[in-house]
């Protein structure tokens, strides 16, 4: 058996194949949720009704879903590029970090100001941390998957470091988080008396932003070609380093604007477990998507209905909560697998 490439992918499998993927991510991990002697559909169905069968449950997952919706697209950004960015946790954090700083009390200045600056200066963080990574791939050629990932250590043990030091909360009874963020910084809530924040409107006005600028301008066609052949899009002219650290500055801003949008939206503070992995599952999203920014909204709100609604799950059946990582980790298998089905045909001989 070997692989030939297809000279024509229709739209159509394209389109089906996050559906397959999925389906068979489902039916793959039905043969764990059936060992623990749970009935398959009664536990799927408690998870669908978990994650969107109420008022409540469906608050929750989008409430989940938009810091998801953000390091997606940080993540399909970076990726349409060739720029393999595995480290939107750290930046998370980093973004997470500049937002108790600077709207801790920090800066004086009216509600419709603070916020916005309290964004930028997040996403200004989180950009500068990715850029450092792209800078050595571009000059000296290292590997930005290595360089990436080791920076989420680095992060995070300088967030531990500054919880237990210069920015722990006094009032915190010992526990090592910061001073919550004035009421200034807070963002608005979106439904009264749940989670959800006006958060998910910021990231849904980017999903689509990134989608003209991907589609309908020369920073989106200059980031597609360099991304496809960097050498010919030299060749054409195309400023392939200028390129590259433009789409650092972009996806890292993505993935520290998430955890702005975490501290001033939901938490109201920094502690070392704001995001469960937020950064990471962001790649998933971004592969389930094919890295499409619209995809993005669709796979964030499927990722984190799987998150919430298996906890719901969890609690009603014997099925373990970490069903859902064990979904997630093998929904982007049967991706990858998927995807790569769309672009080669198997061939005998």
């Amino acid at each position: 058996m070997r692989l030939e490439p297809r000279e024509h992918t229709p739209l159509a499998a394209r389109l089906l194949a996050p559906v397959v993927a999925v389906v068979a991510a489902l039916a793959l991990c039905a043969l764990l949720v059936a060992w623990t002697g749970a009935p398959v559909l009664r536990a799927y169905g408690l998870l669908l009704e978990g994650a969107a069968g109420s008022r409540f449950a469906l608050t929750e997952t989008l409430t989940r879903a938009t810091p998801l919706i953000l390091t997606g697209l940080a993540a399909a950004v970076a990726f349409r590029a060739k720029l393999w960015n595995i480290g939107a946790e750290g930046q998370l954090y980093m973004g997470a970090l500049a937002a108790v700083v600077l709207g801790g009390g920090m800066l004086d200045l009216p509600a419709w100001l603070l916020l916005p600056t309290v964004m930028i200066a997040g996403a200004a963080a989180g950009g500068a941390t990715l850029l450092g990574p792209a800078v050595l791939k571009v000059r000296f050629g290292v590997d930005e998957v290595v360089t990436t990932l080791l920076l989420n250590f680095i992060v995070l043990l300088l967030v531990s470091m500054l919880l237990e030091g210069a920015l722990k909360d006094p009032m915190g009874m010992g526990w090592p988080q910061s001073a919550p963020v004035v009421e200034a910084a807070e963002l608005p809530k979106l439904v009264e008396r749940t989670r959800l924040h006006t958060g998910l409107l910021v990231a849904l006005g980017l999903s689509a932003l990134l989608w003209l600028i991907d589609t309908r301008t020369i920073w989106g066609y200059e980031n597609r070609a360099v991304g496809a052949n960097p050498r010919a899009a030299a060749f054409a002219g195309m400023p392939v380093t200028r390129v590259m650290l433009r789409t650092a500055l972009l996806s890292g801003g993505l993935a520290g604007l998430a955890g702005v949008i975490e501290v001033c939206g939901l938490k109201g503070y920094l502690t070392l477990d704001l995001s469960p992995g937020f950064g990471y599952s962001g790649i998933v999203v971004a592969m389930l998507a094919q890295l499409h920014p619209v995809g993005v909204v669709g796979a964030a709100a499927f990722i984190a209905g799987i998150f919430v609604g298996a906890d719901a799950m969890s609690r009603a059946m014997p099925v373990p909560n970490y069903i859902a990582d064990v979904l997630v980790a093998t929904s982007l298998l049967c991706m990858l697998v998927a995807g790569l089905l769309t672009r080669y045909r198997l061939r005998r001989g």
